[in-house]
């Protein structure tokens, strides 16, 4: 049976079209990733802990075919921002009562030069000398595939990659959204596009989008150039969710919309450039609005339509100087990667999988080798990348994991076998532990090391309130708990205790009301919190008098969906009698 959803009606037409044919093509190389993976991931953390071992300490390290090159490509940004050495350069901003117009140079290098400029446009008339109108057609969005989706989420709704995946993955199972790990972003006309509107068309808040494109004389959506043999792209059903609220509710509602929009108009915005002369030193003014909203009017809530307008100007009109104003500025290093732009970059070069990304990601996290939402690579990340690239360089390789990918391609079109793959794949794990193995000490010394400096630098909480020594979140052997203590013990025995359970997690903001350092607490199955250390903090008062509270309140007596009578009480099982055996005679 093929599908992408789980309604009723497309599971009876894949039950009633279900084929004798597999695909084993596809099927072999599915397991042959599964076995190259395996092979890599298992043997790879398994080197990297048992170096440490050989210190006579232990600590659970990873690594693997994809996750080494994903590190690597986080600790090279990294190198980049700390080496960037920043260089001065100015800005000149012409000011008047309505706008904004900044100098045709966009950035002096000289200050020298800059201070000129504010010399000759002093007390100098400004006149309008050329205007501009340009027209732009931004055609509509292109349907989501699994990436495209993570980074808008990301952007749009505040969601991980992770949490998208889950959330994505939840709708899909309650039948309201297509599969979601797809890479396509086309939708066949085999999905029957007036048929999908019409279904949606009951969900009131999309009733009159999909009144107006059933109207269309042209139903078709703007399918972008990306395919997967599998899947379509990601689409909604039609069919009504129930009971979905919060971050689900709003992911199935950027999934609509973006759909529909696919199938909107284009949109037109009309850029203006005015040139204004002060002296001879010419400042462009910039304005864009929108004028034909197009596919913008479906896509609102999460289109960017920034619009910066300017007054009716004429040319050789003078326009009156409010400030010519000098701006220092620095130039600024690399950006981080985000959680969405690094997945989007592993795209890129062909690193992982749609579905295995955002699990990579997450891996990072849990072995301390990166930290925060604007990924930072911990110094455990940064000596795990530098010890790896001086004795086994091949595990960072993104070459020959893009390689392996390749020829998983091969296999799937029947051009490669699975055991030659998998036996080429051993030949060349078994040459870089060889070498792994001559020096497995030197590469426990220094991965021991820095994974003390990281837990060190992730448990550290801030000066303490008493003594200005440091606060960090320790282990009591005794209580078998987390607490937080003072470095400067035995001289200062300032501690604030923390839950017993869960993960605990350090803040940068300290608490609004009481300027104490704060935590982040993380349970499975729970919401994570925000905790402030300080007992006797009146937010804290508030949290637990309104958890009491919660605990106070009588439950209600059923938690069914559906009401009792509708569920089959469970049949009574009776034993029969059994009849007594004569005894046998002697």
């Amino acid at each position: 049976m093929k599908f992408s959803t789980l309604t009723k009606d497309e599971l009876l037409e894949a039950y009633e079209k279900a084929s004798n044919h597999i695909d084993w093509g596809l099927a072999n190389a599915g397991e042959t990733r599964h076995r190259l993976d395996w092979a890599y991931g298992i043997n790879v953390s398994r080197a990297l802990t048992e170096a440490v071992k050989t210190t006579g300490s232990f600590k659970l390290l990873s690594s693997g075919r994809v996750q080494g090159p994903a590190l690597n490509l986080i600790v090279e940004r990294e190198k980049e921002i700390q080496e960037f050495k920043s260089e001065p350069y100015w800005e000149i901003e012409l000011i008047t009562p309505k706008f904004s117009a900044w100098h045709k140079t966009e950035k002096f290098w000289d200050k020298k030069q800059a201070d000129q400029v504010i010399t000759t446009t002093k007390d100098q008339p400004a006149i309008v000398t050329d205007i501009k109108n340009s027209q732009l057609t931004i055609a509509p969005p292109t349907p989501f595939d699994l990436t495209s989706l993570q980074i808008e989420a990301y952007s749009k709704i505040h969601t991980t990659p992770k949490q998208t995946l889950s959330l994505a993955q939840d709708l899909y199972s309650s039948a309201y959204i297509s599969y979601p790990r797809t890479s396509s972003q086309q939708l066949p006309p085999a999905l029957n596009y007036k048929k999908l509107l019409e279904k949606l068309s009951r969900q009131r808040p999309y009733e009159k989008i999909c009144e107006e494109l059933l109207n269309k004389r042209d139903l078709r959506p703007n399918n972008g150039k990306k395919t997967d043999a599998a899947h379509p792209a990601i689409f909604f059903t039609g069919e009504i969710p129930k009971n979905i609220s919060g971050k689900k509710a709003q992911l199935y509602d950027l999934i609509v919309r973006r759909t529909l929009a696919s199938f909107g108009d284009p949109a037109k915005r009309e850029n203006v450039n005015v040139t204004i002369d002060v002296n001879k030193e010419l400042f462009i003014a910039k304005g864009s609005r929108v004028i034909e909203q197009g596919w913008y009017k479906i896509y609102e809530k999460f289109a960017r339509t920034k619009e910066e307008q300017l007054p009716k100007l004429k040319k050789d009109e003078e326009v009156k100087i409010k400030e010519i104003k000098q701006h220092a500025k620095e130039t600024q290093p690399p950006k981080r990667f985000t959680q969405a732009s690094i997945i989007k970059e592993l795209e890129k070069r062909s690193l992982g999988t749609k579905a295995t990304r955002a699990q990579i990601l997450d891996q990072l996290y849990e072995r301390h080798y990166i930290n925060d939402k604007s990924i930072q690579a911990t110094e455990l990340g940064m000596t795990t990348v530098e010890t790896l690239k001086k004795y086994c360089p091949d595990l960072l390789d993104e070459k020959l994991t893009r390689h392996f990918e390749e020829e998983m391609d091969m296999i799937q079109e029947g051009k490669k076998q699975e055991e030659t793959v998998i036996s080429e794949a051993k030949v060349v794990l078994n040459k870089i532990f060889k070498e792994f193995k001559e020096h497995e000490e030197k590469i426990g010394k220094a991965l021991l090391k820095s994974h003390r400096n990281t837990e060190d630098q992730l448990n550290t909480l801030g000066p303490c309130p008493k003594c200005k020594a440091t606060l960090k979140i320790m282990y009591s052997p005794r209580t078998k708990g987390k607490f937080v203590g003072c470095s400067g013990y035995p001289n200062c025995k300032n501690i604030y205790s923390l839950p017993r359970q869960g993960l605990i997690k350090p803040l940068d903001k300290p608490c609004p009301e009481c300027n104490h350092p704060q935590v982040y607490v993380i349970r499975a199955g729970k919401r994570p919190w925000k905790l402030c250390i300080n007992s006797k903090c009146k937010l804290k008062e508030a949290w637990v008098k309104k958890t009491e509270e919660q605990k106070s309140e009588p439950k209600s007596e059923s938690i069914l969906e559906e009401p009792i009578s509708l569920i089959k009480p469970p049949k009574k099982i009776t034993k029969k009698p059994t009849k007594k055996k004569p005894k046998a005679k002697k």
